[in-house]
């Protein structure tokens, strides 16, 4: 019996292992709210620190890179689901207003990461004739 019950809980391990490989791969989940200016988005990456969250925007592309260290414990793990890496690239609906005066911001409170982009407005009325 004692190598069925070893069998199983090595089974477990390796369903926890590729579980946490499709949430890196998946997450972190993300809520887009746009207003009138300006494009704001929720981000969930609880569990990380704010130092191990870099942000970076590039056009209409958001970059979100969290990493964070895997502790040492002397219990055994069982299953492993929660994911230590992120790196998720993010296409933004809308241009990003990328004048000096813009200012993207960032906020990071229990586990939400709330960002802030201003944005263009396109074009501009047409009057037809």
């Amino acid at each position: 019996m004692g190598l069925v019950k070893s069998m199983a809980k090595e089974m477990m391990k390796e369903i926890g292992n590729k579980s946490r490989e499709f949430y890196e791969f998946v997450l972190p989940p993300v809520d887009m709210h746009l207003d009138d200016n300006k494009l704001t988005l929720l981000i969930d990456l609880p569990g990380f620190e704010k130092k191990d969250i870099k942000l970076s925007l590039d056009g209409n592309f958001l970059s979100i890179q969290a990493c964070k260290e895997e502790t040492e414990d002397n219990h055994q793990m069982i299953c492993n689901q929660r994911p230590n890496i992120i790196d998720k690239k993010i296409r933004l609906p809308v241009d990003v207003n990328d004048e000096e005066d813009a200012v993207s911001s960032a906020k990071y409170s229990q586990g939400v990461l709330t960002i802030t982009i201003p944005v263009h407005k396109h074009g501009k009325d047409i009057k037809i004739e």
